[in-house]
Parts: structure tokens; sequence; C-alpha cells
């Protein structure tokens, strides 16, 4: 028997749909999103994340980071009225150094405007399925940064506006490995 821990509502609340209504977000909500990001933790406070945004009442922005996306992607997202491209920088301006960490403070910023957005009752649905050359060419992106995710963002649609295999994709139940897959005691080959 798998014994149930209790964690915040937040946490277990959060989850990627694809359906979005057409709602917009509202202003203050967008800026307490990237809010929320900007009181993320990184290595020497670097704040090495940055992100170009667009909502469906500014098309040109919007067009842009839609037409990034691989069709896959385009059929849902397109339903959503909020679009972010999330990017780290791999260099410290302290030092111009390497930053290795960049991409998991980035991680950390996304973590946070997740759990501010359901907070607020918005979800976000991060993608990988994006062309990174596309990126750079619409928005002029330095080879110092890091294109790392996209992430669609609105308050929830109805599934049944979506094509029927992307409709039968939707299921807020989050199917995760059980903790004795992911902790260890640092005997690896012990771990599945």
């Amino acid at each position: 028997m798998t014994n149930i821990i209790e964690i915040h509502e937040l946490i277990d609340k959060r989850w990627s749909p694809r359906a979005f209504s057409s709602r917009m977000v509202e202003k203050e909500k967008i800026q307490k999103l990237f809010q929320a990001a900007s009181l993320a933790p990184s290595c020497y406070n670097e704040q090495p994340w940055r992100f170009v945004y667009g909502t469906s009442d500014y098309p040109e922005r919007y067009n842009q980071l839609l037409s990034c996306l691989v069709e896959f992607n385009q059929l849902w997202v397109k339903g959503a009225p909020m679009i972010i491209l999330c990017l780290a920088s791999r260099i410290f301006s302290r030092n111009n150094m390497e930053n290795h960490h960049s991409r998991h403070d980035l991680g950390l910023a996304v973590g946070n405007m997740a759990l501010q957005a359901t907070h607020m009752g918005l979800h976000m649905h991060q993608m990988a399925g994006f062309s990174e050359e596309k990126v750079r060419e619409l928005f002029g992106v330095p080879n110092n940064f890091d294109i790392v995710s996209m992430i669609a963002v609105g308050y929830m649609g109805d599934a049944s506006q979506l094509p029927e295999d992307l409709a039968r994709m939707e299921n807020p139940i989050k199917e995760r490995r059980p903790l004795v897959d992911i902790i260890f005691d640092g005997d690896w080959e012990k771990m599945k």
C-alpha cells in the first residue's frame, strides 16, 4: 500500500492542459506571473532567465511566437490567449564565465510562475516542440542564450473544442514515478 503524503494544494492542482479558453489574461495577472518568476532563487542571484511573451490581443508578437512552434503544438496553442518564450543566459554577467546552472535557475523561475498561475486560476503548458533557429531569427536572440522552452498560458477551456485525438489527452490525473524510484542513498546500481 502506498502512503499518500499531503502536499500544498497549489502543487497538487497544477496541471498542463491543452484546452484553453479565449478569455484574455488580465494585465495585472501577467505582471504577477513575471514577478513570481523574478523572485526565484538563482546561482549568485544572477537571475539568468529572460522571457518574450505575446498575447492574442497583440497579434503581431503572438503570431511570431506561434509560428515558432511545431505544427502539432500550433494546433492547440492557437486557442491559448498568451504564449511565453523562455531563455537562459549561459554567461554570468558578473564575470563573463560560463553559467552551468542557468537552465536549472530558469526552471525554478518557471516553477514559481506555474504556482502563481495556479493560484490565480490560470494554467500553463510548457513545450519543447519549437524551432530554435526560427526563434533566433525572429527575435535576434544572441548565441550566449539558450532557448529552452515555450509556454501556453490561459484559463481552462473545453476539451471538446480540441481535435478528438488531442481531447483524449486531456487528463488532470498526474501519473508520476513512485518516490522509491527517484530517491536513493548513493548506490547508483540500485536505481531503476
